[in-house]
């Protein structure tokens, strides 16, 4: 079996493309992430300073132990809220990623399909047991893939799941 060159070259920049892809994701979710944590630290700074000014204004210990009790709630749900973006941001980019995997495994097994296609009718005669087994392990790897995928979704959404039933309750 000869190797086609443009075949090569095209899977070569099928690869480099999807590899760029991959990065593009990772560095936008990376941005994504970096921004709220600056938006974060900003907000947190700022009510730092706000709760210190009531505490100090306050004019006597009972107004002031009233003051930083009432900047507990926010607090916490901040946290919460803050919690709540890095799971959707870091989820979004999962399931990106996913996609991207999914979509390349996809090419992989159509590639996969001809070459065993090509090979099997120029096979030499008597060689139906190894091009069979061959095929028998292309088979079960798609069939673990398929599986993985599906622990994946299952993990997924039950963590999904749990990241909502922890946030809804403030």
């Amino acid at each position: 079996m000869t190797i086609n060159t443009e075949q090569f070259a095209a899977a070569n920049k099928a690869t480099v493309d999807s590899l760029l892809s991959v990065a593009n994701t990772a560095l936008a979710s990376a941005e994504r992430i970096a921004a709220l944590n600056l938006n974060t630290a900003r907000a947190a700074l700022e009510d730092t300073a706000s709760g210190v000014k009531s505490v100090l204004e306050a004019k006597g210990p009972q107004e002031a132990l009233a003051a930083q009790t009432a900047l507990t709630q926010p607090a916490v749900e901040k946290a919460v809220a803050y919690s709540r973006s890095v799971y959707e941001i870091t989820s979004e980019a999962q399931q990106e990623m996913a996609k991207m995997v999914e979509a390349q495994f996809g090419e992989f097994q159509k590639s996969v399909s001809n070459m065993m296609a090509m090979a099997a009718k120029s096979a030499p005669a008597g060689s139906e047991g190894a091009v069979a087994a061959i095929q028998n392990a292309i088979a079960a790897a798609n069939s673990a893939f398929g599986n993985m995928n599906a622990v994946a979704k299952q993990f997924s959404d039950a963590a999904q799941a749990n990241m909502t039933a922890v946030t809804k309750k403030k």
